[in-house]
C-alpha cells in the first residue's frame, strides 16, 4: 500500500506556510500521498489545549514574532512580520478553497503554499474571494470553478468533518502532521516526519 498521512493546519499559520516547500518535497520523495485538512482552529484549540497568538501574554507573542525572523532568515523564505491581511477577516473560506482543489483531483498542495505566500509574503487578502480566484488561476487552475464549490455541500461537510478530526486527535496546533496514529506537532518536526515515512517505506513497498 502507498503511504499516505495527514496535514491539518490553517490557513492563517505562518509556520504551514514555511512547510509548504518541505512538505512537498518529503512527499515526492516517499511516493506518499498527502491529504490536507483545513480546519477551523478557533473552534479546535480552546478545546484541545492549544493557544492563539492574539491572546497569549505579550511576551510570548514577542518571542512569536524572534522565532518567525528566525525561520525566515534560516529557510530564505520571504514573510513579512506583520502582514497587511492578517489576521485574515475570513480564515474558513481559504480552508474551502483548498478541499475544492483537492476534491476536484486538482494541485491542491499547490495552491495551499500560494494562498499562504499571498497572505504572509504577498500582502494580499485572502479573505476576499475574487484573490483567491486570481491565486487559483495563477497556478493554472480554475478559479471560477473552485470559488463556486466553496460552499458546495461536499466542502463545507469535509471541512467540518476535518474540525471534527482535529478535536477528536488530539490536535492543538498548525501545522499538525498525522501518520499512523502519530502526530508531528510544526514545521519544525517534518524531519521526524521524513524518518517516519522512511521507516514505513520498505513495508509499504514489501
Amino acid at each position: 500500500m502507498p503511504l499516505r498521512f495527514d496535514c491539518y493546519y490553517s490557513l492563517s499559520s505562518p509556520w504551514a506556510y514555511f512547510a509548504g516547500p518541505r512538505l512537498q518535497d518529503i512527499a515526492r520523495r516517499h511516493h506518499a500521498t498527502v491529504t490536507l485538512k483545513p480546519y477551523d482552529f478557533q473552534k479546535v484549540v480552546p478545546v484541545t489545549g492549544g493557544v492563539p497568538l492574539r491572546t497569549r501574554p505579550q511576551p510570548r507573542q514577542d518571542y512569536h514574532a524572534v522565532e518567525l525572523d528566525r525561520w525566515r532568515q534560516y529557510l530564505g523564505m520571504p514573510l513579512n512580520l506583520k502582514p497587511r491581511f492578517y489576521p485574515p477577516t475570513d480564515n474558513i473560506a481559504p480552508g474551502h478553497t483548498v478541499i475544492a482543489a483537492e476534491q476536484a483531483g486538482e494541485d491542491a498542495m499547490l495552491l495551499s503554499h500560494a494562498i499562504l505566500r499571498a497572505l504572509w509574503s504577498e500582502e494580499r487578502d485572502i479573505s476576499d474571494p475574487d484573490i483567491r480566484r486570481a491565486i487559483c488561476n495563477e497556478c493554472g487552475l480554475n478559479g471560477d470553478r473552485l470559488i463556486n464549490a466553496e460552499t458546495t455541500d461536499a466542502v463545507t461537510s469535509a471541512y467540518k468533518t476535518y474540525t471534527d478530526e482535529a478535536v477528536t486527535h488530539g490536535i492543538f496546533g498548525a501545522p499538525t502532521y498525522r501518520f499512523n496514529g502519530t502526530l508531528f506537532w510544526g514545521q519544525d518536526r517534518l524531519d521526524f516526519l521524513d524518518r517516519a515515512l522512511a521507516v514505513a517505506a520498505p513495508a509499504a513497498t514489501g
